[in-house]
């Protein structure tokens, strides 16, 4: 009974645009036809053509939003090392971690903005929107930027974040004396604290025996509550 979930979803289907213009991003997609439903799509990274399977959320705020990390099942272990948070894992029609050197290559040729959705045991949801989002290449550390915060609920918990270079367990770029991405059990853009952690460890809801390690948004959940889901997308801003 396992096999059935991974069967399925090797045999569900990816969805390609029907226009001759090879899209670099889910925005464009959603350009060519409004009706287009959220899945997963071929883009062509922008500045060398490579392919990649995204999942493009249609739905919210407008649609187009072209989704680079995903948690919703706890089926994927994020705890991972560089130079896979660098080239991507996963699989986009579940959990899934696009590469941070292809989010590099998309915010880097056009102006992006963040749109951070997530959703409680609850059935809860709340989003934080973020009008300026990029990072830098590899030899800069994949340097965060990120501005303009609009509350949906969420409040902001990331922009204590901002200017900060992304570090996982066996490569510390964090601004503290000791390796968060250890202490905290994920990868992110730590500072010398944290106030989200939505490549921690997937727990099912509150558990104050722990602390900073869950899939965390402090300024809505606390410090304590691990969420069910959360994605960070990305829109060319218009």
């Amino acid at each position: 009974m396992a096999l059935i979930p991974v069967v399925l979803l090797l045999l569900a289907p990816v969805l390609i645009s029907s226009s001759t213009i090879r899209p670099v991003d889910c925005s464009e997609i959603h350009q060519q036809n409004k009706t287009q439903s959220s899945g997963v799509y071929v883009i062509y990274r922008a500045g060398d053509g490579i392919p990649l399977q995204v999942y493009c959320d249609m739905d919210s705020l407008g649609g187009g939003w072209t989704v680079f990390q995903r948690r919703m099942d706890g089926s994927l272990n994020f705890y991972r090392p560089w130079d896979q948070y660098k080239k991507g894992f996963g699989n986009t029609f579940g959990e899934y971690w696009l590469g941070l050197d292809n989010v590099y290559f998309m915010t880097n040729k056009r102006k992006y903005e963040l749109l951070v959705d997530m959703e409680d045991f609850d059935e809860k949801k709340v989003y934080a929107r973020f009008s300026t989002f990029s990072i830098s290449d590899e030899c800069d550390g994949y340097k965060l930027k990120v501005s303009g915060f609009i509350d949906g609920g969420a409040g902001d918990s990331l922009s204590l974040h901002n200017g900060q270079k992304f570090s996982t367990f066996d490569k510390d770029q964090d601004a503290s004396g000791s390796n968060m991405a250890v202490l905290h059990v994920g990868a992110f853009w730590y500072y010398n604290s944290l106030y989200a952690n939505p490549n921690g460890v997937y727990r099912w809801g509150p558990d104050s025996s722990h602390y900073y390690i869950g899939v965390e948004w402090y300024t809505w959940k606390g410090t304590t509550y691990s969420l069910k889901a959360i994605s960070m997308k990305i829109r060319p801003v218009k």
